[in-house]
């Protein structure tokens, strides 16, 4: 397999994409292409951009084409058993169901007022009301989940699944901006923070010689 990702500091989509195919445990080969830089808009109509117009990640394996996250990780699913990526138990897995998908569609407000950044650290940020709205909403679908699946382990449902996957970028985003977060967010943060996967992913990120301008000024509130 291939997996095609974007700058790992900026791009919490490729994070995604990345953790997913970590979790599968099959090998894959891993190609960064720098977004948006000089020669991005040809990079982009490349044979193994094309597809998905552009936008990474984008999983090739052999002359089966996956991209977009979600689909990334239930393509893999399929491929290695979907209890490696979901909770065993029924009613657990419906909520992690839940909040990927709601993850997926939703928090505008969040995104676009606190890009992923890995590397950046923003004392008094000012959070928007709907930003505001977005974070609240986040930490009590985290607390839902710890409180009635998450005895098993330090994460979201016990075990490092899904969910997630889907939520790492936006530990990455509180970090970065000094979101105040409750005790129990704190330590689940810690946790993912902590993980394997995401110190590989950080320390790659910190080492990144480039930067994309528009990530790094201030956000519209």
């Amino acid at each position: 397999m291939k997996l095609i990702i974007g700058n790992k500091n900026y791009s919490s989509w490729s994070l995604r994409g990345w953790l997913a195919a970590k979790q599968s445990g099959l090998a894959f080969e891993e190609i960064t292409v720098p977004l948006y830089g000089e020669d991005w808009d040809e990079e982009r109509k490349s044979d193994e951009l094309a597809p998905s117009s552009g936008k990474v990640p984008i999983l090739w394996d052999g002359e089966c084409v996956v991209w977009d996250s979600l689909a990334i990780i239930e393509f893999l699913a399929d491929r290695v058993g979907r209890d490696r990526f979901w909770p065993k138990d029924e009613t657990a897995r419906g909520m992690a169901r839940s909040m990927v998908a709601e993850m997926h569609s939703s928090y505008l407000a969040l995104r676009r007022q606190l890009p992923m950044n890995v590397r950046k650290r923003v004392e008094d940020h000012h959070f928007s009301d709907d930003a505001k709205a977005d974070i609240v909403r986040i930490l009590s679908l985290w607390a839902e989940a710890r409180a009635r699946f998450g005895k098993g382990g330090p994460f979201l449902f016990g075990s490092f699944c899904a969910a997630d996957i889907i939520y790492a970028p936006v530990v990455s985003r509180f970090i970065t901006y000094g979101v105040p977060v409750p005790g129990f967010a704190v330590a689940y943060m810690q946790a993912v923070w902590e993980h394997e996967w995401m110190k590989n992913w950080v320390a790659a990120a910190e080492a990144e010689d480039w930067t994309i301008g528009r990530f790094e000024g201030p956000q519209p509130s």
